[in-house]
């Protein structure tokens, strides 16, 4: 196969072109401005917030940028044409610094006041705020310390607990609570990340056809093998009856968000896990011991939150999941989230997630985060879906965003990064299972066959 094209970032010297200014009050306002063509920084700055002025720098150079939990600092500079280093040095004072670039990715800047290596806390670079359930936080915590303890020192309910991992889903009174809290918590040293808990955009719907039908899925189910299973998690919706030859694909649903809603209506589930099976089916020849395993993360409700997917991903793993499909997506980059899938990335586990339909270039979640292999859509070959959602990215894939789903009496017409997740999904457990190659083997050989249009 002929090597990938891939679109390198630049680190250090790929700077956006921006310009935002903060009002500070009738008075002052701060103005921070990063020249992409020059290397070089302008400031005007009275008085600001640490963590606001790396928001407002990671928006403006796409670096990542992680702090020392407790780390603290209010800003007040002015200068011009300094270059990044200089300009980090007066903007930070006497906060310890490292601006690290990275091969093909975006540099990273760690802040930290006693050594590097505890700057864990990434810092959100999103341009809108997201939207989160107001009286919600999501809390990671070190090994040793006490959920019970702090929730009850903060006035809160633990709603969510994932105890191996050390994440917690805690519940306040009201927002009020909940922002004093988020305050308290980023300086507690017994906290390993805390966030919000962030709405996911709410799936694309789908259409019946008014005539025509799709033609029938021929795939026949292997007896599963009695190790080296290939089993897909599917974090999406609830599934429905595909009929009782597809169903013997579909493990037992599970469940972490309450009881999906009644109706004939097709999921967005349902579509999902028709489409792998039928990217499995062209992968294997039909014939496949591949098995999905749904967990919904959903329930009766139009839109998930990262504390869901965040709790259906270990959900699926421990039940034998072994490659993810993640047809979701939001604007936040929730730490919590960055944990659980970095905590599966490292255990093995392939993940495939669907980078949205604005269209914007800007990334979007799960799909950005580190380990993660983001499928954007084709309109028709070689060529981008003008709906899908693209960025710089050496691991993004591209494949075809459209599809049909026979779903009892009906046809359906199904569109979006969604579908091109899915595919991705159905390719490579289908690739794993007949001809047995290994994630790494998969994802290669991928990235050279659906390599992402050149603009």
């Amino acid at each position: 196969m002929r090597a990938p094209q891939q679109k390198l970032l630049s680190g250090v010297l790929g700077i956006w072109l921006a310009f935002v200014a903060i009002a500070a009050g009738a008075a002052d306002t701060n103005v921070l401005v990063w020249h992409k063509t020059a290397d070089r920084v302008d400031a005007d700055i009275h008085g600001e917030p640490l963590w606001p002025l790396l928001e407002t720098i990671a928006r403006q150079t796409g670096w990542r940028i992680y702090v020392e939990p407790g780390t603290t600092r209010n800003t007040s500079a002015k200068f011009q044409g300094l270059p990044p280093d200089g300009a980090l040095r007066m903007l930070l004072g006497d906060l310890n610094f490292a601006l690290v670039p990275q091969t093909n990715a975006p540099a990273h800047l760690y802040i930290f006041r006693t050594l590097r290596q505890n700057a864990t806390r990434l810092v959100r670079a999103t341009n809108t705020p997201a939207k989160h359930v107001p009286n919600e936080l999501l809390v990671k915590l070190k090994p040793g310390a006490d959920i019970d303890a702090l929730a009850k020192l903060l006035g809160a309910k633990v709603v969510g607990r994932m105890d191996k991992l050390g994440i917690y889903r805690l519940q306040f009174a009201d927002a009020t609570a909940t922002d004093i809290a988020l305050g308290k918590l980023q300086s507690d040293s017994d906290v390993a990340d805390v966030d919000y808990n962030y709405y996911l955009d709410p799936p694309p719907p789908i259409q019946s056809l008014a005539s025509g039908s799709a033609p029938p899925l021929n795939l026949q189910l292997n007896p599963p093998p009695d190790s080296g299973k290939i089993i897909v998690g599917l974090i999406d919706t609830s599934v429905q009856s595909l009929g009782p030859d597809l169903d013997k694909f579909i493990l037992k649903q599970l469940s972490d968000a309450g009881d999906a809603p009644s109706g004939t209506d097709i999921r967005h589930g349902t579509a999902m896990a028709y489409t792998i099976l039928q990217a499995i089916a062209l992968a294997s020849g039909g014939n496949s011991s591949v098995q999905i395993q749904p967990v919904d993360v959903y329930g009766a409700g139009d839109a998930t939150t990262t504390w869901d997917v965040a709790y259906g991903i270990p959900l699926a793993i421990n039940n034998g999941a072994n490659i993810l499909n993640l047809s979701l997506s939001g604007p936040a980059d929730s730490t919590i989230l960055d944990d659980v899938i970095k905590s599966a990335v490292n255990d093995g586990i392939m993940i495939f997630a669907a980078p949205g339909n604005q269209p914007i270039s800007t990334p979007t979640y799960p799909a950005a985060i580190p380990g993660v292999i983001p499928v954007t859509a084709l309109g028709q070959p070689g060529q981008l879906a003008p709906y899908a959602n693209y960025w710089p990215d050496p691991s993004m894939i591209a494949m075809p965003g459209n599809g049909y789903v026979p779903f009892g009496s009906l046809t359906y017409f199904i569109q979006g990064t969604s579908v091109s997740t899915a595919s991705a999904t159905g390719v490579a457990a289908g690739n794993a299972d007949a001809n047995h190659m290994t994630w790494p083997q998969i994802q290669k050989a991928m990235q050279q066959k659906f390599a992402v249009p050149q603009k």
